[in-house]
């Protein structure tokens, strides 16, 4: 039996809980072969955010996405209109399960945060160790450091 890397729950309409061989399945078009074209220090492929809603069946009420990772208990909730276009889940380096060394199972990037228009995307909504995707009607848990020094002490950690 494969195990479950990946949890979408909260407010959609089918809660899903996702494999590798599930995420490979998902269409070439709505695959992201290589993220390094976006970041171009990160490794890696997935699938699109959009992909992975579009399956769950987000409800109308879900305002707020929320990427927990349990392995450092991480948290960063993000408005999801901001990143719902923009949001890749990446599963994968060379065909194989992406190595926990570079923030496997799942990893979350988003392609441009930018593009996103919100104060609330920052380089800590790129989130690694990802292994349930939250969905609410309003913002929900954030460990996010809140100073530029809970910043760089995080980035420091090995």
């Amino acid at each position: 039996m494969t195990p479950t890397l990946l949890r979408i729950e909260g407010e959609v309409e089918r809660p899903l809980d996702l494999t590798f061989d599930n995420l490979r399945a998902f269409a070439a078009r709505d695959q992201v072969d290589d993220v390094s074209r976006f970041h171009p220090a990160r490794r890696g492929g997935g699938v699109v955010l959009n992909a992975l809603l579009q399956r769950a069946g987000v409800k109308p009420e879900a305002t707020y996405l929320t990427l927990h990772a349990t392995a450092d208990d991480f948290a960063a909730s993000v408005p999801l209109a901001a990143v719902r276009d923009e949001g890749i889940v990446v599963y994968h380096l060379e065909g194989r399960p992406l190595p926990q060394q570079i923030g496997g199972p799942v990893r979350f990037l988003i392609r441009d945060p930018a593009a996103c228009h919100t104060a609330e995307l920052d380089d800590c909504a790129n989130v690694k160790f990802v292994d349930r995707i939250e969905l609410t009607s309003s913002r929900g848990r954030d460990t996010r450091p809140s100073s530029e020094t809970e910043h760089s002490r995080l980035h420091e950690k090995p």
